[in-house]
């Protein structure tokens, strides 16, 4: 079975486009674990920040809502469309 991302919708932009909100970690793939191991207490930092850069050419950004920390969201009416974008940049 494929992993698939999960996404939470939040309000629209001020556009009224849809606006889906997915956790960082979902933009993280193994060779960036690695890369920021031995980091120490800065290793989530480092790792939201690759995640932040990596969603930016794909259209996402920083989620600064306090009922979702650590998010980047993404606005499009399709999360499959989303999804997949994510998956060609893993």
């Amino acid at each position: 079975m494929e992993n698939r991302i999960k996404f939470k919708q939040v309000s629209c932009d001020t556009y009224g486009n849809s606006r889906y909100v997915c956790h960082f970690l979902e933009l993280i793939n193994e060779q960036d674990n690695e890369s920021v191991k031995d980091s120490g207490l800065y290793q989530v930092r480092e790792l939201y920040n690759i995640a932040v850069n990596k969603a930016r050419k794909i259209g996402g950004k920083k989620y600064n809502a306090k009922n979702y920390g650590g998010g980047i969201v993404f606005s499009c009416c399709n999360t499959e469309e989303i999804e997949n974008r994510i998956k060609s940049i893993l």
